[in-house]
């Protein structure tokens, strides 16, 4: 199967740039995976398409300020980090820009000495290991010095950090949102509740791996990058007496999707665990446990976009797809948002 099997033409000016001010007031395409047909409506009519006794499985992960930029040490030149993925004794592996100013032994200041880190080692694929030195509180420091790590197609400046959360975001860790949980507000998760409907946190840290463009032709040969995942015996519990009882299971977003197939057993039920994935979804996939998927839409030749293909059928999909172009949908982490079922 070749990447270019998933590509689509889409006009720059359909990608999302600011969140709508209302956050379930984003349109909604929904996508009947067995017949391909579509329909069209604004997001809060979701809980029309959930049923009692349905289980809605959802990333509780929350992003952390990751980006930094600062000035290296001795010639004031400037650096900007991306923290990845934390290790041990303060030490984080990171994404540096630009590479060639940051060789073993560079320290780089931030916030005028709050905040310094010095590469002490190169990893995969060029990542630098930094290690930090700072009095007081990392992540109260990061929370001062840090910027949200927003996607490079997004150009606009976030004015509020708080609209790259979830409402339900929890567990700190990701360099990513889970984007397509960024559409609910908390009244509209307590009208879908309040339907007999039960929601499942799992978290998994979103690492940016998750949007790294898939480079060669043959998709199999594309690796994924390890993520953090963690389910816990509630949410065990509430996804597996979904399934016995005969009800669906929905994911919010292709991230809590890869985490419960990640951490199914061969009988089709959860356990609680955690554990680092590498999962890698496209067509031809057999899904274990999930039954339904709410999305964004993603970019052209994306791992995310073999993920809803694996589930809806590439044909549907770019027809769907198609579609959504034509009708002038908002694409990506700020747009609009599909319900696959």
């Amino acid at each position: 199967m070749k990447r270019q099997d998933f590509y689509y033409d889409l006009p720059e000016e359909l990608i999302a740039q600011d969140p709508l001010e209302d956050r379930s007031s984003s349109r909604l395409l929904v996508l009947d995976k067995e017949t391909g047909a579509t329909s069209h409506h604004i997001f809060k009519e979701i809980t029309g398409y959930l049923k009692e006794g349905d289980c809605l499985v959802i990333n509780d992960t929350k992003v952390i300020p990751a980006r930094l930029i600062g000035a290296k040490e001795g010639t004031g030149a400037k650096i900007e980090i991306l923290l990845l993925k934390r290790k041990e004794n303060n030490i984080w592996e990171t994404l540096v820009k630009p590479g060639k100013k940051a060789k073993v032994g560079t320290r780089i200041v931030f916030g005028e000495g709050l905040l310094v880190g010095e590469v002490v080692g190169i990893v995969e694929e060029g990542n630098r290991l930094v290690k930090f030195e700072y009095e007081g509180i990392f992540e109260e420091i990061l929370d001062q010095l840090g910027q949200m790590p927003l996607p490079p197609y997004i150009t606009h400046q976030l004015e509020d950090k708080n609209r790259y959360q979830t409402v339900y975001a929890k567990h700190t860790g990701s360099a990513a949102a889970p984007t397509a949980g960024l559409h609910f507000t908390p009244e509209l998760l307590k009208e879908i509740e309040e339907k007999g409907i039960d929601i499942a946190r799992v978290t998994l840290h979103v690492g940016l791996g998750t949007f790294r463009p898939v480079k060669v032709d043959e998709i199999t040969d594309h690796h994924m990058h390890s993520e953090f995942y963690q389910v816990d015996e509630e949410a065990a519990e509430k996804i597996n007496r979904a399934k016995d009882s005969g009800h669906r299971v929905i994911c919010v977003g292709t991230t809590s999707c890869r985490t419960i197939e990640s951490a199914v057993d061969e009988t089709g039920h959860l356990k609680p665990t955690s554990g680092w994935t590498e999962i890698f979804i496209y067509p031809g996939y057999k899904f274990k446990i999930l039954d339904g998927l709410i999305t964004n839409f993603h970019l052209p030749e994306s791992t995310l976009i073999m993920l809803v293909s694996a589930l809806a059928g590439r044909e549907h999909v770019l027809a769907a797809y198609e579609e959504a172009v034509q009708e002038r949908y908002r694409f990506f982490s700020f747009g609009d948002a599909m319900l696959i079922v």
